[in-house]
């Protein structure tokens, strides 16, 4: 069964446009697939296939000889030496748009070689776990609370939404130990594994707070510089987003940590434990969780469309907070605060009505109170409250614009 992925759409004019195009995202998000179902006339070969990986390393010309005049290589990063190889090619016909199509699972030094050997020659997409859009193609479930759950105790993996039967523990389990043994451990001296998943754990439980590197550290019993290193590997990997602090002239008083949120909630619930919708609705991570989820399907939003999400949270030293500040392209912000409820008030609109006011230089755009409501209603002037399905929808439109 084939989901229709929304980034299928960039394919044609990217290739008509680069010679080159990288689809890079986690390990399970369905690269190969999108790709072999876009492109059949494309030629297809995965270096996860040690024939093929001996004999792009032995003799690489040979190699992209037999693929043809167009084709998809799958896993680059097993092989990147025959990207100088690749980049020879591409310069002796620059009008060929369209030639050669990469995938990795692994960005800790793909992106880097990519960019070292193909600068100006290559365009990249970020394929992430299934949207809120792609998932209902999956299931007849409908509203923002089915839509959250399914997203949590099903997750967004794309092998996980289309079986069902798909024990879902022991999937994510066998996930953690391949993206730990094969693509961490491969590339980075990390440590100790054990040290290693008991982070992404402590991760999980505190997600949407700010990153203290520093209680990390002491808790785990390891250096900052060793939870920094830990960090990059997994934001590299696409398992976790930091949304940065907003920056403007209030300077000191704006807090400057980033705050943590995973691309699955499901891998977050996971690695905390939570196995049932009591669980996760009743339970103290409840909130946190929607936060998660509310941010996760706002970064597919932008990745979807090829873009880079121009996200930040702000958190000052006198109380104000909101949860997640849009820009676009006319740099106007959009604050949006996310509650976990049915029953928004103007209440629970008070941090937008400060912010609107003490950034009014900036001339942000109307709030949203992002809830499980149905529809759109008005709190007061200035705050809106959106449903989920209403939110992800005005998102789409304003990238489209």
């Amino acid at each position: 069964m084939y989901i229709q992925r929304t980034i299928e759409h960039l394919l044609p004019g990217i290739l008509a446009t680069f010679p080159c195009l990288a689809v890079t995202g986690p390990r399970q998000s369905g690269k190969s697939t999108l790709l072999r179902h876009a492109l059949p006339e494309y030629r297809y070969v995965t270096l996860d296939d040690p024939t093929a990986l001996e004999q792009a390393h032995s003799d690489p010309v040979y190699f992209l000889d037999s693929l043809g005049e167009r084709c998809i290589i799958d896993e680059i990063q097993l092989a990147p030496g025959i990207l100088s190889y690749v980049k020879m090619r591409v310069d002796a016909d620059r009008s060929r748009n369209g030639r050669f199509v990469f995938t990795g699972s692994q960005q800790f030094g793909m992106i880097r070689n990519l960019g070292d050997s193909l600068a100006g020659r290559i365009a990249l997409l970020d394929l992430l776990p299934f949207a809120a859009s792609e998932m209902q193609q999956t299931t007849s479930i409908n509203g923002g609370l089915e839509h959250f759950t399914a997203s949590c105790l099903t997750g967004a993996y794309p092998q996980l939404a289309v079986n069902p039967e798909i024990d879902r523990r022991l999937w994510y389990s066998s996930y953690i130990q391949t993206y730990l043994e094969r693509d961490i451990r491969s590339l980075y001296d990390i440590g100790s594994l054990r040290e290693f998943h008991r982070f992404m754990q402590l991760l999980s439980i505190r997600c949407t707070q700010m990153l203290n590197m520093s209680s990390f550290a002491t808790d785990l019993g390891v250096s900052v510089t060793t939870i920094k290193r830990w960090l990059s590997v997994l934001e590299a990997g696409r398992i976790i987003f930091l949304l940065p602090p907003h920056f403007n002239n209030l300077g000191k008083r704006i807090t400057k940590m980033p705050k943590v949120y995973f691309l699955d909630t499901g891998l977050a619930c996971h690695l905390a434990g939570i196995r049932d919708r009591e669980q996760l609705l009743e339970g103290p991570m409840a909130g946190a969780l929607f936060e998660n989820y509310c941010l996760q399907e706002t970064v597919k939003s932008f990745a979807n469309r090829g873009e880079q999400p121009l996200l930040s949270y702000l958190r000052t030293n006198n109380g104000l907070e909101v949860d997640l500040i849009i820009e676009g392209a006319d740099l106007r912000p959009l604050p949006v605060e996310i509650k976990l409820s049915r029953t928004p008030s103007a209440a629970m609109a008070s941090s937008l009505i400060r912010y609107t006011s003490l950034f009014a230089k900036a001339d942000p755009e109307d709030g949203f109170l992002l809830c499980l409501a149905d529809g759109n209603r008005q709190l007061c002037r200035g705050v809106t409250a959106i449903g989920v399905e209403e939110y992800f929808q005005m998102l789409q439109k304003r990238l489209d614009d």
